[in-house]
């Protein structure tokens, strides 16, 4: 199964710094560049170039740490995370998921919106590296603050149910966890250009259908997913063959083998545009 965070990289969650000004902050010595940072790694994911990536935000988490500049280390640690899930890396994303953490409470924001992101990112890579039962206080408090500052439609509640429902799947809370995708389903319906969101969850439904037992459900998520990426408003760049690419297994895991070959080949020549 694949989450949300698996295809679109999290946006800067700190970038600007206002919101999050600390006086105690008056020891740094400088500043990371924050917003080019991210620019550059969002340059290498589209084209998914994960190695580049790794140099350019390792360097980066590096310079923040020498500068004692803990906004813009938790800027790019908030990368990190998605950066270590993708290439396998457990040992540093679990690593990163304390530095997180830590620098959340340093900083004083825990129940800011975007700090919740962050949780949200963190949980979503507990449960990458099969520590699912980790991720759920996370997820938990993740809702608690999008529940308080958030409109119920706010696209952002879509990504969150998708993978929290993957986390109380891994742990067996099966009807919480439909409930979850209803939810995630219901928020992205109504979201401009969500549909490769949509086709996700759906994916994710096949599976856990699978799980389940419920197999006569799954033709029908597989084929509504597909119809969800086929749709002529989708932007072809890389978050979309991102997609494709995480996408595609599941439809060779289910006998679509040629749907496969041809999500696998659209993905390949979008990245190589890029």
């Amino acid at each position: 199964m694949i989450d949300d965070f698996d295809y679109k990289e999290p946006s800067c969650a700190l970038c600007g710094g206002k919101e999050f000004y600390n006086p105690e902050l008056a020891e740094s010595k400088g500043r990371i560049p924050v917003k080019r940072i991210i620019e550059k790694a969002d340059e290498y994911f589209n084209k998914n170039d994960l190695a580049g990536a790794k140099r350019h935000l390792e360097y980066w988490e590096k310079e923040a740490v020498d500068l004692a500049d803990k906004n813009g280390e938790l800027s790019v640690v908030n990368e990190l995370l998605g950066l270590y899930r993708k290439n396998g890396d457990n040992e540093n994303a679990l690593r990163v998921i304390g530095r997180a953490l830590a620098l959340i409470e340093e900083l004083k924001i825990a129940d800011t919106v975007s700090a919740a992101t962050i949780l949200l990112n963190a949980a979503t890579t507990y449960k990458a590296v099969g520590k699912a039962d980790l991720s759920l206080p996370l997820y938990e408090k993740t809702l608690a603050i999008y529940k308080a500052n958030l409109a119920a439609t706010d696209e952002r509640f879509g990504g969150f149910y998708n993978n929290y429902a993957l986390a109380l799947t891994d742990t067996g809370e099966y009807e919480k966890a439909e409930e979850c995708y209803d939810n995630a389903i219901a928020v992205m319906e109504n979201v401009k250009g969500g549909k490769p969101d949509l086709a996700i969850t759906y994916v994710n439904l096949a599976h856990f259908y699978e799980k389940t037992g419920d197999t006569d459900k799954i033709t029908d998520c597989l084929f509504k997913a597909y119809g969800l990426l086929n749709d002529d408003d989708n932007v072809k760049n890389g978050y979309y063959a991102y997609v494709l690419d995480k996408c595609a297994p599941s439809y060779k895991h289910f006998g679509y083998t040629k749907i496969f070959d041809d999500m696998i080949k659209e993905a390949k020549e979008i990245y190589e545009r890029s």
